[in-house]
């Protein structure tokens, strides 16, 4: 079984910041991309921002320079540094993970149970 466990979400003022932690626990061989997704009511869930295992990084417009992700991979753990927030940036944010179970497996993807994020004053 694999568990990505996400925590540092809350409220916020505008221009406020916030960090964000996503670990990865259970049987793992392996994990490769990583990342943070958000998804407001009504709306398609969208990227925020992903990490390979080699530290590549890819963000949305919208984030680029206000969000930084990052990783440890010793730690099996994601960040996410949420800095200028806006209230438009108010969601559920997912954790994300492409992981390896055993040397034989493929990848599967997993997804953590959300956090929410609320810009406002």
């Amino acid at each position: 079984q694999v568990q990505l466990v996400e925590s540092g979400g809350g409220l916020v003022q505008p221009g406020g910041s916030l960090r964000l932690s996503c670990a990865a626990s259970g049987s793992i061989f392996s994990i490769y991309a990583m990342g943070w997704f958000r998804e407001v009511p009504g709306k398609q869930r969208e990227l925020v921002a992903t990490s390979t295992r080699d530290g590549s990084t890819n963000y949305a417009a919208s984030v680029k320079g206000r969000f930084t992700i990052s990783r440890d991979n010793a730690k099996s753990t994601i960040y996410l540094q949420l800095n200028s927030l806006q209230p438009e940036d108010t969601a559920v944010y997912y954790c994300h993970a492409n992981i390896q179970r055993t040397a034989m497996n493929g990848l599967i993807t997993y997804w953590g149970q959300g956090t929410q994020v609320t810009v406002s004053s």
